[in-house]
């Protein structure tokens, strides 16, 4: 890429090769080499180039004490594509996220919230949550003229990974490995001038090697740096799909900047949520079985918009009569709309039109490594958690993440440790595994609570939503949860 540019340094300013013979670990084991050719060594090598990954880079570099590390990204696709995307001002992608106030600053923190399009980005000031059983609602609003009222800023995710690559031209220093196929990872050997029996090994197609005296896995949830490290990810498949879509909304959409509110309804299929994208736009997040997340995929524009708009509207039982049909959603929708009370007050626009092709879906897990850390290793984002999007929070945690492990490194050089050890990267793990394992938790038992249609749950649910609702502190106190890197529990 034509801003990566190497930046020149040793493993550290003025370290020669018999230094780093002398620190890097030895050990009785050996490993048989895949190839004699020597490995290029790095303090640090990221793989993966989404948003963890990016940010965890970008922060490293804009830190003083930690830019004079080398470091290295390694990326399978060509991020060339991804540094010059451009859309049309009235196109969104679908494949959105929630950015809280907290993460935003993160980002700014680190130079690279001036590099994201910030007419791409829509903050919202309000929600509106509820059961869609009972109709027992919550609402979260900032009072008005508080400060910090935003609860979130919504941002396509191609808009920030553009944003943050934007950021790394401009301080340079890393070596990125764009395209690049990693066909394994292992242990190094020792030469007559290094040994890296401990070190790891990131081998890639066309035979080039890096050691990395740390490498991180931002590599997804079947992360091959994890599964290197031997660390174990437990959890379990939700049977439910994530449905996706960019929504055109009725007149000018959602009103001014004050009035801009993200909805979510909790049906007994899972929770439907419609947040806000600039203009008369929104996105649209419905988690439902896979036999519905089919049908909707299969069905025309109109019959698709139909069942959007129902899906806030109409009782989970018309709403379940209405997936059963392979077509006509728009006359059944128009019919029921004539027998059923709602408040229009307190749902979102009429969606009249979906963006072409944007219209997609995703199979909703759990997953939490058994640790972040290993020697040598140490794991953010989606490789250490996956999370049920009901809460908006996982690309947050991956950012989370990302602040606490650059904290980490930043004392582990300043006072002269060795960046890779894993008493090193204990703080990052300290901190960041009972958060995430709370998190976690919570929005596996609220997607559990609100799949239940019927019996004792049902009323109490309701209860604790309007006692919530009823209790200004207590759901201040949810709503400043939100607005940071805290448990978001709606």
């Amino acid at each position: 890429m034509d801003f990566v540019v190497l930046s020149g340094r040793r493993l550290r300013p003025n370290l020669c090769r018999t230094c780093i013979r002398r620190l890097a670990p030895r050990t009785s084991r050996s490993y048989a080499s895949t190839s004699s050719k020597q490995p290029d060594i790095y303090d640090v090598v990221c793989v993966g180039g989404g948003p963890a990954g990016l940010s965890l880079l970008t922060a490293l570099r804009a830190n003083p004490v930690t830019a004079g590390l080398k470091v290295a990204l390694v990326e399978a696709q060509d991020l060339r594509k991804v540094r010059g995307w451009k859309m049309p001002p009235d196109r969104f992608s679908n494949r959105c996220s929630s950015l809280t106030p907290a993460s935003a600053k993160f980002l700014d923190g680190i130079g690279a919230w001036r590099y994201v399009k910030r007419e791409r980005v829509q903050g919202y000031h309000e929600m509106q949550v509820w059961d869609g059983v009972t109709d027992a609602r919550i609402e979260f609003e900032w009072a008005k003229g508080r400060r910090g009222g935003t609860i979130a800023y919504m941002t396509e995710n191609l808009n920030l990974t553009s944003g943050l690559l934007g950021r790394l031209e401009e301080l340079g220093g890393v070596q990125v490995f764009d395209g690049a196929k990693v066909e394994g990872i292992g242990f190094g050997d020792e030469t007559e001038d290094l040994d890296l029996r401990e070190w790891p090994v990131v081998h890639l197609a066309g035979g080039k090697q890096l050691a990395a005296r740390l490498l991180v896995g931002a590599d997804g949830a079947n992360s091959p740096v994890r599964a290197f490290a031997g660390i174990e990810s437990r959890g379990w498949d939700y049977e439910r799909h994530g449905v996706v879509a960019t929504l055109e909304l009725e007149g000018e959409g959602w009103g001014g900047d004050d009035m801009k509110i993200a909805y979510q309804r909790f049906l007994p299929t899972g929770p439907v949520a419609m947040l806000p994208l600039p203009g008369n736009l929104s996105t649209l997040v419905w988690s439902t079985t896979p036999s519905n997340a089919a049908l909707l995929k299969s069905l025309s524009t109109k019959d698709f918009i139909a069942l959007v708009n129902a899906a806030f509207r109409l009782r989970p039982v018309d709403l379940e009569f209405m997936h059963t049909l392979s077509s006509g959603q728009v006359d059944e929708l128009a019919w029921r709309l004539q027998h059923t009370q709602f408040n229009y007050q307190a749902i979102p626009q009429t969606v009249v039109g979906v963006q072409e092709g944007t219209i997609a879906s995703f199979p909703l897990k759990l997953r939490h490594a058994d640790t972040y850390i290993g020697e040598r290793v140490a794991l953010v984002g989606d490789a250490a958690h996956s999370i049920h999007p009901l809460a908006g929070q996982g690309l947050n945690q991956g950012q989370g993440d990302v602040e606490s492990l650059t904290r980490t490194i930043e004392y582990a050089v300043s006072h002269g440790q060795d960046i890779g050890a894993r008493m090193s990267l204990e703080p990052y793990n300290a901190e960041r595994y009972g958060p995430n394992h709370v998190l976690l938790g919570v929005c596996d038992k609220l997607h559990k609570l609100y799949s239940v249609g019927s019996g004792p749950l049902v009323p109490l649910r309701s209860l604790g939503l309007n006692a919530i609702n009823a209790l200004g502190p207590v759901k201040n106190f949810f709503m400043d949860q939100a607005a940071g890197n805290g448990i978001k529990l709606f």
